[in-house]
């Protein structure tokens, strides 16, 4: 159960740090003490309910995205992406493109 309390918290916290929020921001708007949403973040403390609800709301997310959790590692994305390119040149031309569109 702990594992999950963390991947939970892991995940509010990747989510708050998406809508560049601080903690104490967070916690101001669903009406919580900081140090408690740093428990809830660090998997200390597993949010009720009703804090899950309220930081979906503030978040302007749905409450089931807090656990949908990403277990492929940046590492092994790197490498599923270069094996694919490797194998079709079609799709190394389409990542650049999409790349140069949305470089800064």
């Amino acid at each position: 159960m702990t594992e999950l309390k963390k991947l939970l918290g892991k995940k509010i916290q990747i989510i708050r740090k998406s809508k560049m929020l601080t903690q104490e921001k967070l916690a101001e708007l669903i009406n919580i003490e900081t140090p408690s949403l740093s428990y809830i973040e660090t998997g200390k403390f597993s949010p009720s309910t009703e804090t899950l609800q309220k930081l979906a709301d503030a978040l302007h997310v749905e409450p089931w995205e807090f656990y949908y959790f990403d277990t492929i590692t940046d590492e092994e994305k790197k490498e599923e992406i270069t094996k694919a390119m490797d194998k079709n040149p079609q799709l190394l031309k389409m990542i650049y493109n999409f790349y140069k569109s949305i470089e800064y």
